[in-house]
C-alpha cells in the first residue's frame, strides 16, 4: 500500500483549491510532488491531455464541488460507487478520485523511465464517467480512529509474536527503512489547508500502520517457521491492512463527507 497515494494528494489539494484556500499553481505543484509531470486525459471538452491547473479548473466549471479518494483492493471496492468499467480501472490502479457533483472520476496511469535512483515519472489521469452513489465501506473519522488504535495493537502483537524483526538482515534493513520513513513523515504537511487536525492524526496513524503491514509482507515469513504460524500471520495482517486503507480514505474524504450542510 502506498504510504501517500497519488489519488490522496490530488483529493487533498484539489479540495483545498475548490475551497479557495490555495492557488491553482500551488495545488498543482503539491499534487505532482516528486513526479515529473501530471496530465489529465479524456476531460470533457478537451481532445488531448491537459495540465493539472487547467484540468482542476475545468472540473470545477463542470460542477465538481469536492473530491473523494478510493483505494480499492481485490474483494474490497473501498470508496467506489460504479459503474463496473470505472471500478475495474480503479482496482487495477489500486486508487482513484471521484468528483462530487460532476459524475466524473480520475484513474492514474504511471509511466516510469530511467535508471534506478534517477527515475522519470509521468502520470496520466484518465477521466471517466462514474455513478453518483454512496461510496463503498468508508467509515467516519471517529470510527477510523477507533479501528486504527485496535489495528496498531494487533499488528504489533503479530509482528512481535512471530519475531519479524529478528528474522535476519533483510528484515533488519526493512525495520531501519520503516523507521526512516516514519521520521521523514513526522512533522511534514500531511494534508492540504482546510483539513481538521483529527483528519491529519488519523492519516498519519493509518500510514504508519500501513508501513508496518508492508514490512511484514515484504520480508518472507519472518520467524513464522510452521505452516500454521504463516497462515496465522497472514490472517491477522489482512484485516489490519484493510483498516489502514479505510482510515486513509476517511481522512482524505473528511472535508467532503463530514462538512456541515
Amino acid at each position: 500500500m502506498l504510504s501517500e497515494p497519488r489519488a490522496g494528494r490530488l483529493v487533498a489539494w484539489g479540495n483545498a483549491l475548490i475551497a479557495h484556500m490555495v492557488s491553482p499553481d500551488d495545488a498543482a505543484v503539491a499534487i505532482v510532488g516528486d513526479d515529473a509531470v501530471h496530465r489529465v486525459a479524456g476531460l470533457p471538452g478537451e481532445d488531448a491531455p491537459v495540465g493539472l491547473t487547467l484540468a482542476l479548473g475545468r472540473l470545477r466549471a463542470l460542477g465538481a464541488s469536492g473530491l473523494r479518494v478510493a483505494l480499492p483492493a481485490p474483494g474490497h471496492p473501498l470508496g467506489l460507487s460504479g459503474p463496473p468499467e470505472f471500478n475495474a480501472r480503479a482496482l487495477e490502479a489500486e486508487e482513484a478520485v471521484i468528483c462530487e457533483g460532476a459524475a466524473l472520476g480520475l484513474v492514474p496511469e504511471v509511466y516510469e523511465a530511467g535508471p534506478e535512483g534517477d527515475v522519470h515519472v509521468e502520470v496520466v489521469w484518465h477521466c471517466l464517467p462514474v455513478r453518483e452513489a454512496v461510496p463503498a465501506d468508508v467509515p467516519s473519522l471517529g470510527e477510523a480512529e477507533r479501528e486504527l488504535a485496535e489495528a496498531l495493537r494487533d499488528a504489533t502483537e503479530v509482528l512481535t509474536r512471530l519475531d519479524v524483526a529478528g528474522s535476519g538482515p533483510v528484515a533488519e534493513a526493512a525495520v531501519t527503512a520503516y523507521r526512516a520513513r516514519a521520521e521523514r513523515s513526522s512533522g511534514r504537511e500531511m494534508l492540504a489547508p482546510g483539513y481538521p487536525p483529527r483528519a491529519v492524526r488519523v492519516l498519519e496513524l493509518a500510514q504508519r500502520v500501513g508501513m508496518l503491514v508492508s514490512l511484514a509482507s515484504e520480508n518472507g515469513h519472518g520467524g513464522a517457521v510452521s505452516a500454521s504460524e504463516m497462515a496465522a500471520r497472514g490472517d491477522a495482517l489482512r484485516p489490519v491492512e484493510r483498516v489502514a486503507r479505510r482510515a486513509q480514505v476517511a481522512a482524505y474524504n473528511s472535508v467532503v463527507v463530514e462538512r456541515p450542510e
